[in-house]
């Protein structure tokens, strides 16, 4: 069987409210995260994983635009700078699910959010745009809120199904432990090779979130 593409793209809010701590370790989670994506993908030799990044502040950016092989994908520190642009963010990634660019034979792409905060534009003229698509419609979607702060219920929009809840990320470990478990069960769920069109979402964590203790990291 040939190898049948799965686009992993990362949507990151980079607002100046992801400063300091949440910024570095959310390039800190990413990071460690890559090396069990490739063990994944390993684990799965009729899909052929492909990452990009798009980041999202003042304007939605490609951190890394073209498609890259898991196994020749290297992690690059992104940085925050402005608003929370995150119809735009999802209009972009819309133009890249259309058919083409898009190969007509595919596995079910990834779509993995994270934010932090509020969107600064008009995110749902955006996210009609994405579920518009085909590939947008049978996507592997993920959610992470990142802090108290963060827009719950726009999350919850995305993911797109009333049974599914973004992952709470409210320390540096829980984020961690989000980031890993994105990375891992979002790609396993890409990678079956038949769905059908009510089977595109990913099942709910199978860990437990962190308690916190009053030794363990701060919470954000």
């Amino acid at each position: 069987m040939a190898n049948r593409p799965v686009h992993f793209i990362w949507l990151l809010d980079c607002s100046y409210s992801m400063q300091g701590e949440k910024i570095g370790q959310l390039n800190y989670a990413i990071r460690e995260a890559v090396p069990e994506m490739r063990s994944v993908a390993h684990d799965n030799p009729a899909a052929q994983l492909l990452l990009r990044t798009l980041t999202f502040s003042t304007e939605a950016r490609w951190h890394h635009k073209d498609p890259v092989p898991v196994d020749d994908f290297t992690w690059q520190d992104v940085q925050v700078d402005g608003m929370t642009n995150l119809g735009e963010a999802l209009e972009v990634v819309s133009r890249e699910l259309q058919t083409p660019p898009m190969p007509q034979r595919a596995l079910k792409p990834v779509l993995a959010l994270v934010s932090d905060g509020v969107p600064t534009d008009d995110w749902k003229s955006g996210l009609r745009a994405l579920d518009a698509t085909p590939w947008g419609k049978k996507a592997v979607r993920v959610a992470i809120a990142i802090g108290a702060d963060a827009d719950r219920g726009v999350l919850q929009e995305f993911l797109g199904n009333p049974e599914l809840q973004p992952l709470d990320a409210n320390s540096p470990k829980q984020l961690a432990a989000a980031i890993r478990w994105a990375s891992t069960a979002a790609v396993k769920a890409a990678s079956q090779p038949v769905a059908s069109p009510t089977d595109t979402t990913v099942k709910q964590p199978p860990y437990a979130p962190p308690q916190l203790d009053d030794d363990d990291d701060d919470v954000w």
